[in-house]
């Protein structure tokens, strides 16, 4: 029995499977962004409160250097220079996220080096779990697969919870993207690294990485570095979009869920991202902060597409410039199709949570027009969690936010866009679901 028939059944029930368009970028190799002349590095890159600058305007600063400290007493990570250079200035600039935030802009001097600042050697294996997690926080590493959950955090395990296995996602299936499908195959013994951090850091018994099963070159690649002690194993799930979820990996890979409006570590697991892996098990050993990325930029129009490790901070127009962009106009997305963000000003930078930068011009063939429901069900067949997308679409059309987080578990929506990318009507039902979020988050802050 072959490897696909073996691992078929490890799926979850729903979903879809798009288009993958990953052959344009998937097998390059991964090659280095030259610095952009000026790099714009965000004081709020991360799910929590920003961080707090520590430079000044006209300061010189090294690449690697810390230049914002955390928040202090609160969920936030450091920044540190992604180039050497002077900082030009302190204000506010253009974000993914649409409103402009409060940023460090760093003029880059031609002088400036590819190797970064390194604090020294230092030695996981002699650490215990609290002095890892501090470690993790310093480098000022967050998910990189796109939430930017400081990692930090994810390892800070409630003490009546204990892990039982760490769970490596390496399910890279929104289409476009192969970013980690590159990392997998490039960043291997740097990933194998990290997870053992990881494991030690929440005192698991195991790992498992969990990986499509149409990425046999990755699989092997991993085995031949799995260790004799069978501490890390890897799996392969079905291939299908949402299979990166948190939620549907666990579901494919350990026949659990995760409890509604759950988190993992509730039932024993702590989850992470292959690439973030990677970058733990190659900056945690040498004292070093979070300054590049590698991320995916594919799509129309492009001449040189491919993976590229990106400075964090270097401004949209540079990278299209770097890969060819040939088109007058384009829907410019951070992230993939399916959940990632459109945004409008070529000042945006990369952040740490930025995996591609994905420009669509012919492929972007989604209708303008939206038409009634006509109650085909499509969208119900398509939820992987089980909602009913076609009832809270028009719920939302009524305005009736607070019935659909009460009795249409609204808030289990995690926003993968499956119900939206089926409906034949071209009701944009996951942007109907994030206001109704942002409207009913609004609602709870005003009634204290």
């Amino acid at each position: 029995m072959g490897l696909l028939q073996l691992f078929s059944k490890k799926t979850f029930p729903h979903g879809i499977h798009p288009p993958e368009y990953k052959d344009e970028t998937s097998r390059k190799k991964t090659i280095r962004l030259a610095f952009a002349p000026e790099i714009v590095l965000p004081l709020s890159q991360h799910i929590g409160a920003p961080a707090i600058p520590i430079v000044h305007k006209g300061q010189f600063v090294e690449r690697g250097e810390l230049i914002a400290e955390p928040a202090e007493n609160a969920l936030s990570v450091p920044i540190h220079a992604s180039v050497s250079g002077t900082v030009k200035d302190i204000e506010l600039m253009p974000s993914a996220k649409g409103p402009k935030v409060k940023s460090i802009i760093i003029t880059t001097s031609p002088s400036s080096p590819q190797i970064p600042l390194t604090g020294g050697p230092q030695d996981y294996l002699s650490m215990d779990s609290t002095q890892i997690i501090s470690a993790v926080k310093e480098t000022g590493l967050v998910g990189l697969g796109g939430a930017g959950f400081p990692s930090y955090a994810k390892m800070m395990v409630p003490k009546e919870r204990n892990i039982h296995t760490v769970v490596i996602n390496g399910c890279e299936c929104e289409p476009f993207l192969t970013t980690d499908h590159r990392v997998m195959l490039e960043k291997v013994d740097a990933m194998m690294t990290g997870i053992n951090i990881a494991i030690k850091a929440v005192n698991a018994d195991k790992a498992i990485i969990g990986i499509e099963n149409n990425k046999r070159e990755v699989m092997d690649v991993i085995r031949d570095r799995l260790p004799d002690d069978n501490l890390i194993s890897v799996e392969a799930v079905e291939t299908k979009y949402p299979q990166g979820a948190e939620k549907m990996l666990v579901k494919s890979l350990l026949g659990v869920e995760i409890p509604s409006r759950g988190l993992p570590s509730e039932i024993g697991l702590a989850i992470f991202n292959v690439a973030t892996m990677a970058e733990m098990g190659s900056l945690l050993p040498n004292r070093q902060g979070l300054i590049e990325r590698i991320i995916t930029v594919t799509g129309d129009e492009l001449e040189r597409p491919g993976n590229y490790i990106v400075p964090i901070g270097t401004p949209l127009k540079y990278i299209l410039d770097f890969a060819g962009f040939t088109g007058a106009e384009a829907e410019l997305i951070l992230g993939g199709p399916m959940m990632g963000l459109p945004v409008s000003s070529l000042e945006t930078p990369v952040t740490k949570g930025t995996g591609a930068v994905l420009v669509l011009d012919k492929r972007a063939t989604k209708r303008d027009d939206i038409q009634p429901c006509i109650k085909c069900s499509m969208c119900l067949q398509a939820c992987p969690i089980n909602l009913n997308p076609s009832e809270l679409g028009q719920l939302a059309a009524k305005r009736r936010y607070d019935v659909m987080e009460k009795d249409y578990h609204l808030n289990d929506c995690f926003e993968c866009g499956c119900c939206s990318y089926v409906c034949p009507s071209n009701i944009p039902l996951v942007q109907y679901f994030r206001i109704a979020k942002a409207l009913n988050r609004e609602r709870h802050i005003q009634n204290g």
